[in-house]
């Protein structure tokens, strides 16, 4: 089953990384729907940037790569790396956080007695 698992999780960072790389360049740079809606309220100037607006992956590129066809896939790989990797981190944990299964079996409440 374990076996199972980890073709399901491979096939699963390939596919989202093939969506990255060869999809999601062609995104339209049109704003999103909030970004329409603050536009033509007229309050879009109003926004302040994030605490994270100068990192190196902001605005769906990567700093340093000129083409953006190429910084928006690479970063979508770089993001799609980073959750699997923080999934595989977490359900790891509490894999070793999880107690040890006992081996007596429960007692049934309809033969004990009770």
């Amino acid at each position: 089953m374990k076996t199972n698992v980890r073709y399901f999780v491979v096939a699963g960072i390939l596919l989202a990384a093939a969506l990255a790389i060869f999809v999601s360049p062609f995104a339209s740079s049109s704003p999103d729907g909030l970004e329409r809606v603050a536009a033509d309220e007229g309050f879009d100037g109003a926004a302040d940037d994030s605490a994270v607006s100068d990192s190196p992956l902001a605005d769906y590129g990567v700093e340093g790569i000129d083409d953006d066809r190429i910084a928006t896939a690479t970063a979508g790989v770089v993001g799609i790396l980073a959750t699997f990797g923080l999934g595989i981190g977490i359900f790891g944990l509490l894999r070793v956080m999880r107690p040890e299964p006992t081996s007596e079996a429960p007692a049934d409440p309809a033969t004990s007695g009770a």
